[in-house]
């Protein structure tokens, strides 16, 4: 397998997991996809750095915004790493961070990076703006 074929293969299975498991919940997926070595480099406040709190981050996501769905923007790799930038879009149903549901749409925007290795996914960084989810929700200052 050459260079590219690794990269695509990569981009394939990070793809899967945004579409089918984030905006799915294909909990089975999940657990398909991702190495029980997982190490999340960039964990959410109060979730573990591995792959059980991946997965309770999804859930918590997918239980206060039940529409939750990522469009993707665009991916990039080098070798084995795939970069993603996307927004993700749902509807305030359910508690996050402490805030009530709202019934508020919202989107916010995302830069991830995964590492694959033999199709499972085994390394993640990943910046989100949060900032502008909580505003929406009417947590910050310029909320509407």
């Amino acid at each position: 397998m050459n260079q590219n074929d690794v990269s695509e293969a990569a981009k394939a299975v990070v793809r899967r997991n945004t579409e089918e498991v984030q905006g799915g919940g294909n909990w089975a997926l999940f657990d398909e996809l991702w190495a029980d070595d997982f190490v999340d480099h960039t964990p959410q406040p109060g979730r573990t750095p591995d792959k059980a709190g991946a997965l309770e981050l999804y859930r918590v996501l997918r239980a206060a915004f039940p529409d939750f769905r990522p469009e993707i923007h665009w991916q990039a790799t080098d070798g084995n790493l795939v970069t993603t930038y996307k927004t993700y879009h749902g509807t305030h149903s359910g508690e996050f961070f402490g805030i009530a549901p709202t019934g508020r749409k919202v989107h916010f925007e995302t830069v991830d990076a995964m590492r694959v290795v033999d199709g499972k996914i085994t390394e993640h960084w990943g910046v989100a703006n949060l900032f502008s989810l909580m505003e929406q929700l009417g947590a910050g200052t310029g909320a509407a």
